[in-house]
């Protein structure tokens, strides 16, 4: 007898990552800074395979800063731009249009090279339920009701398409919150 242990929610969630991951330049993984490895899901590394990536260690205002310091040589050591943050103060969104325009920097010089419009950058925001994913895209978009989407009165299905606005001449980004258990 096989037991399903793999929710449907989870699989539910696999598969539109499957579906949309060809529609977007950048994947961010948010994780939690106090255990970053425990609040992964290898299926994204899988699904995310040849996406230019950047991973955030949320909550970071609670974490150790020399473990998280730690962590960050280990993300950048396997290929991975990595970011401490706390979500929840914006001044840590400065500079960070120009940190995925620095991630993306190759995809967009190729697009220019032929002769294609600037378009603005494609991210998919991922992580496991609990990471601050929401909180991520609202602070960064501004959203000052508080909520990812507004789709859905259920916490953990931040699903909608979110434009960042950009300032000036910065990178203008739009992203997908994807919760991956």
């Amino acid at each position: 007898m096989d037991i399903q242990w793999y929710p449907g929610h989870m699989t539910k969630t696999i598969r539109m990552m499957q579906e949309n991951i060809r529609l977007v330049d950048l994947v961010i993984e948010i994780t939690d800074a106090r255990a970053p490895d425990a609040g992964r899901n290898p299926d994204i590394d899988r699904l995310a395979q040849g996406k230019a990536r950047l991973v955030i260690l949320g909550k970071a205002d609670l974490a150790d800063p020399e473990i998280s310091r730690l962590w960050m040589e280990k993300f950048r050591k396997d290929g991975y731009s990595a970011i401490l943050m706390d979500a929840r103060d914006r001044k840590n969104f400065r500079g960070i249009e120009e940190k995925i325009a620095g991630i993306c920097q190759e995809k967009i010089q190729r697009e220019r090279a032929k002769g294609l419009r600037e378009r603005p950058v494609r991210a998919m925001v991922a992580g496991i339920p609990n990471v601050g994913k929401s909180t991520f895209i609202n602070s960064l978009t501004g959203n000052a009701s508080g909520r990812a989407s507004s789709s859905s009165t259920r916490r953990g299905f931040s699903g909608r398409n979110s434009r960042i606005p950009g300032s000036g001449k910065s990178l203008p980004c739009s992203a997908r919150s994807t919760t991956i258990s």
